[in-house]
């Protein structure tokens, strides 16, 4: 079977009738811990996986650029730098490229076009940041073919910005950053708020595992607006800049002024960002008894007080927690759950859940067995 990179350059050629000149990639991810706390400017500890975009790029001499994807197949689609138009409809995947075009236009910066053929294996719409993978792939792509010499975070804050004002699609800067920053074998410590990273080694009798309950996505990034809508809602009644400034004497002072589900969604945020810290401390020290009683706590914030955990995501995950024990952490992550447990309780979990979901449902999970990968980069 051919692999993405082939995949793409083949794709190049059936569109554009000639071979490209380079191929860039960049990773999905998950979140291990963090839940909310990244538009909060908070802390999380996301880490890139084996499913990545990528892009097959030929140089241009005008500022035309030209796209194809795979995922979206048919006409190919054309813009100018620095003439990107309207982008009201934010269901078009192109916008995204456009998106990115535009935040450099504005930010001062100059590119020449490119034609580009796109592959990628992140599944979509499932929660592992198939978009950010496709900005940053683009993203590190101009800055290569126009030797803009940016740093891989810059291009996180061109791609963030891009998606949060471009596409109207506002989000926080984690997806990005572990895009382009992320290292092998490694998850990545970010503080959202000054934007500093630390790689975190995973250790290496872990297995990582990505469970797709195949919920219903629309509803649930109609519960996560919501949510982040009553965050800052909580933020102004505090007068705060964010809820990353809040204390817990601050949050029992001002426990009169918030209704009883503010009160708890601002108790998630403020103790999250703590377990988050805690989880990275834990994995360094490859402390999994820690670890697994840090990640509970984060499924049980996550359910009782965000009240962002489904019936079925909290039957799994329990399942899954009572059978590991003290051997892994599992949690929710963005919709999916994520599960880092001994390499030796890998097949008994899969089985676990498999049986569990279909037992409760009369659905299949979708399971990715994923390692932890490098950012995004140019492929040799």
């Amino acid at each position: 079977m051919e692999n993405p990179a082939q995949q793409a350059m083949k794709l190049f050629v059936q569109n554009f009738g000639t071979k490209a000149d380079d191929l860039y990639q960049a990773p999905g991810r998950i979140n291990i811990i963090g839940e909310h706390t990244d538009y909060n400017e908070g802390l999380v500890l996301p880490v890139a996986i084996n499913f990545n975009t990528v892009i097959a790029v030929k140089h241009r001499d005008d500022y035309q650029f030209r796209a194809v994807s795979d995922a979206f197949p048919g006409e190919i689609q054309q813009w100018e730098f620095g003439h990107e138009g309207d982008i009201a409809d934010d269901s078009q995947w192109y916008n995204y490229l456009k998106g990115i075009t535009a935040a450099m236009a504005l930010s001062g910066l100059h590119a020449k076009g490119l034609d580009l053929a796109i592959v990628g294996n992140v599944p979509l719409g499932t929660g592992l940041s198939s978009s950010a993978a496709l900005e940053i792939a683009f993203g590190t792509a101009i800055s290569y073919a126009d030797q803009l010499h940016l740093s891989p975070l810059a291009i996180a804050q061109i791609s963030q910005r891009a998606e949060s004002h471009m596409t109207r699609q506002e989000c926080g800067i984690m997806d990005q950053m572990i895009s382009a920053l992320a290292e092998p074998d490694h998850a990545l410590l970010i503080d959202c708020l000054e934007l500093d990273s630390e790689p975190v080694l995973l250790p290496e009798n872990l297995s990582l595992i990505v469970i797709d309950l195949n919920i219903d996505r629309k509803s649930f990034m109609a519960q996560y607006q919501e949510r982040k809508q009553s965050c800052y809602e909580i933020t102004e009644i505090l007068g705060l800049d964010s809820l990353r400034d809040l204390t817990q004497i601050q949050l029992h002072r001002a426990k009169q002024l918030l209704t009883d589900s503010q009160y708890r969604r601002a108790l998630h945020v403020m103790t999250e960002s703590q377990r988050t810290a805690s989880a990275a401390r834990a994995l360094q020290e490859n402390n999994l008894n820690r670890f697994s009683e840090i990640m509970h706590h984060s499924h049980c914030s996550l359910r009782d007080n965000f009240e962002v955990v489904t019936p079925e995501m909290d039957h799994v995950i329990n399942a899954v927690h009572q059978f590991v024990g003290d051997k892994g952490g599992v949690k929710m992550s963005d919709g999916c759950i994520i599960a880092l447990v001994d390499h030796e309780l890998t097949d008994q979990v899969i089985e676990l859940v498999e049986d569990s979901f279909h037992s409760l449902t009369g659905r299949d999970a979708t399971i990715h067995l994923c390692s932890a990968s490098g950012g995004a980069g140019r492929i040799t």
